[in-house]
């Protein structure tokens, strides 16, 4: 790439002509600079102002802010989108020069009278209607034309250029900043004023918009300059501009436009993209919700889509949290519902972003009308049913009722990232991730299949209660719990000891009480441990509290009520993979193998740190006869794991799980390769051999045969007897006591081939 040719930039021109560092374009014939073609590139929405479609509601109450994680100010970087996850096709930015319209016009669709909302200049009698007129119902004059002409110069300063859009509060004007320039390139600005000046709700926003709009400065928000008036060349009345910077680029609703139709259905953009642009979107909200305000009306109109940065324009419609005057702008298929009775606040913000999730990422036919306030379900939506954990997220962030979204834009936003890993792995590489909100497994259950003992007949049996609740992640300790500092730094696992320390300190909150049961569960004394979790009050839905009903109704073998506990958490935490390996332990106990291989395989795809999924997932297949399959899973265990070595002898007993007439001569071969190579004991090696060698005799009595050979033993009757008994003769001598070392030297005679010595 070619260097900034601009003093003292260190930067340097991309593909689309722009400098990476200062932003400015490339000078015509520079070397660096690649154009775009005439007329190339791709439309370019407003700036800021209220889209088509949105209209004004009559509610007018106080909302609640909410927490970002993600602060900060503007910069020239952004990174790659879905947070390095993905590869997200960059889209070039437009030359500002060809992005204005020949000729700009209002729909008629969208001529109204600003007083009485009836319809104005509408065709009639083959006649086009009047683009400026007077209300045939209250005689209030309107005008649907730009008021700025090509030339004129706004403040004195900002030359306009022509008209890019109109948006439901405004026509958006492209203008030069005769102040801000140089020989190398302008600053392109966009100027936005009233569609109607007459029209008292969206004087109202424009006013408002000047107190606070100034002030925001996040890299994802498009960014207001300035505010100046100009006046109006028809009444000569001062109309107020908003100047932004100009983002060129493509809505998100562009973008989708443009995928192709197939079968009458346009094709929805790759889930991936979509979650990757909310994944951006939210921290931009979290950032509003933090300073008290609320944006109202997202919506993919407003969302740009350049190089590789989005950025959230059209901020008409934002208001002040506790702003109970002014009008509430929204759209239809895309507002919570309670706006219009109770208002806007952080959840219904929240709730517009996975409506324009819905709406990009399926065809939701209908989202405005038979839709309008819920969602399709999995039965008639295929990618919902394929993609489970986002199907939850968004039904938890469209719930009806507000209390039970998600509580802020940085909590939905840690949900959003967990559900994409998971839409990621589904490609065979491992998205693993830290959870913030449950430690890891605290041992990996249902391995008995990896274990080496004299008791072969147990080793495909499903876990144990017991085992899968000592098993489990748990929940992590709250750190704004008043509790947590002395969690940390109890060391005791005696649960009565535990409660005296916790009393006599005056913990006696949440996170000390639920320490307690976890004590009490892992003591043993689940009666208990269910009797004192009863006895904490709820408040909301605390997710924490269904996490210990199902582990206590796991323990006492209550299946079904444990199953939908952890199903609640699954509800309220869609990108977590505990409550998923949960589910799917106890849908394997109940007998549920369709469920319990769906989760467990989701689970162990995304995060191999999930040992107990994958003997689960391969459990499962062995016990579907799907050998081949149990054994590809038991495979990906990485050899790191402390779990690699039993793996592969849970590999070797899914191989000889078959009825002898059903083994191939490769699974024999197979096995063989795999016991040879694994490193283990004098004892373990010779049990596993046991196995191996009765395999292959039953394999070759059933009447088979071939030319391999099975741990240095010819598939022949003889040589694998004389296999078996050299095995148990080693076993013998490394008996634990006498009783058993005459059993094995017996098992060694019944099987050694007969002979004359």
């Amino acid at each position: 790439m070619t260097a900034c040719v601009r003093p003292d930039c260190v930067g340097s021109y991309g593909p689309e002509g722009y400098c990476d560092e200062c932003g400015r374009r490339a000078p015509v014939g520079n070397a660096g600079y690649v154009g775009l073609p005439p007329g190339g590139g791709a439309p370019v929405s407003d700036g800021s102002s209220a889209s088509a479609g949105s209209t004004p509601s009559a509610a007018m109450t106080r909302g609640t802010a909410s927490s970002s994680g993600r602060t900060g100010t503007r910069g020239t970087g952004r990174g790659r989108l879905g947070g390095g996850l993905l590869d997200v096709p960059r889209m070039p930015r437009r030359d500002p020069t060809t992005a204005v319209l020949a000729d700009p016009q209002v729909p008629e669709s969208r001529r109204y009278c600003a007083t009485c909302g009836r319809p104005v200049g509408r065709s009639r009698d083959g006649r086009p209607g009047l683009v400026e007129g007077f209300c045939t119902n209250d005689r209030t004059p309107y005008s649907f034309r730009p008021a700025l002409d090509p030339g004129t110069a706004v403040a004195g300063r900002y030359e306009v250029l022509g008209t890019l859009a109109y948006g439901g509060l405004g026509w958006i004007y492209l203008a030069r900043d005769r102040n801000v320039g140089d020989e190398v390139s302008d600053r392109w600005v966009v100027l936005k004023g009233l569609i109607d000046s007459g029209d008292a709700d969206a004087t109202a926003a424009a006013i408002t918009e000047r107190r606070f709009l100034v002030e925001v400065d996040h890299p994802a928000i498009v960014k207001i300059y300035d505010f100046v008036s100009h006046p109006d060349p028809r009444s000569g009345d001062r109309v107020g501009y908003i100047v932004m910077e100009y983002v060129g680029g493509r809505s998100l609703r562009d973008i989708y436009l443009d995928q192709p139709v197939v079968g009458g259905a346009r094709q929805p953009l790759p889930l991936p993209h979509v979650i990757a642009y909310g994944l951006e979107v939210l921290p931009a909200l979290g950032y509003l919700h933090e300073r008290g305000l609320l944006y109202c009306d997202f919506k993919p109109d407003n969302v740009l889509h350049a190089d590789d940065r989005i950025t959230l324009v059209d901020l008409g419609a934002v208001r002040r949290i506790d702003d109970d005057v002014s009008a509430v702008w929204g759209t239809t298929g895309y507002q919570a519902p309670e706006v219009a009775t109770v208002g806007p606040s952080a959840s219904s913000d929240l709730y517009t972003v996975a409506r324009s999730m819905a709406v990009l990422s399926f065809d939701f036919r209908g989202f405005s009308t038979a839709y309008l306030d819920k969602l399709p379900g999995p039965e008639t939506v295929p990618l919902l049913e394929r993609e489970e954990s986002y199907y939850r997220l968004l039904r938890r962030a469209t719930h009806p009722d507000p209390a039970r979204r998600f509580g802020s834009a940085a909590e939905m936003t840690e949900q959003l990232l967990g559900v994409l890993r998971q839409v990621l792995a589904s490609d065979g590489v491992p998205r693993p991730n830290v959870s913030a909100q449950f430690t890891g497994e605290r041992r990996a259950f249902g391995t008995r299949a990896g274990q080496v003992d004299a008791d072969a007949t147990a080793h495909q049996t499903r876990p144990g209660a017991a085992s899968v609740v000592a098993g489990l992640p748990i929940p992590q300790v709250d750190p704004a719990d008043p509790a947590a500092a002395l969690l940390a730094t109890v060391q005791t696992a005696d649960p009565d000891v535990l409660a005296e320390a916790l009393s006599t300190l005056g913990s006696t909150g949440v996170e000390a009480r639920l320490a307690v049961v976890r004590a009490r569960l892992v003591s043993g004394d689940v009666a208990t441990a269910r009797t004192e979790l009863a006895a904490i009050e709820r408040v909301g839905d605390d997710w924490r509290l269904d996490w210990y009903d199902g582990l206590v109704a796991l323990a006492e073998e209550r299946f079904g009520d444990a199953r939908q506990a952890f199903d609640r958490v699954y509800d309220a935490l869609p990108g977590e993979l505990a409550p998923q390996l949960a589910l799917a332990a106890t849908a394997e106990l109940v007998g549920d193998g369709e469920t319990a291989r769906r989760l467990y395989e989701r689970v162990w795809r995304t995060d191999h740190a999930y040992v107990s999924a994958a003997f689960g997932l391969a459990r499962i297949l062995a016990g579907a006869d799907d050998r081949a399959a149990a054994v590809a899973v038991l495979d990906t265990v990485p050899e790191s794991s402390s779990h690699s070595v039993p793996a592969q002898i849970a590999a070797v007993r899914a191989r000889l799980g078959a009825e002898p007439t059903r083994l191939a001569e490769s699974e024999l071969l197979d096995v063989s390769t795999r016991v040879e190579r694994l490193g283990l004991g004098v004892e373990r090696r010779a049990w596993l051999t046991v196995e191996t060698l009765r395999a292959a005799l039953d394999w070759v009595r059933a009447g088979n045969g071939g030319a391999g050979r099975v741990l240095s033993h010819t598939l022949s009757e003889r040589e694998l007897r004389f296999g078996l008994e050299r095995a148990f003769r080693v076993l013998s001598k490394v008996a634990a006591d006498q009783e058993t070392r005459i059993g094995l030297v017996d098992q060694a005679n019944s099987v050694r081939p007969r002979t004359w010595f």
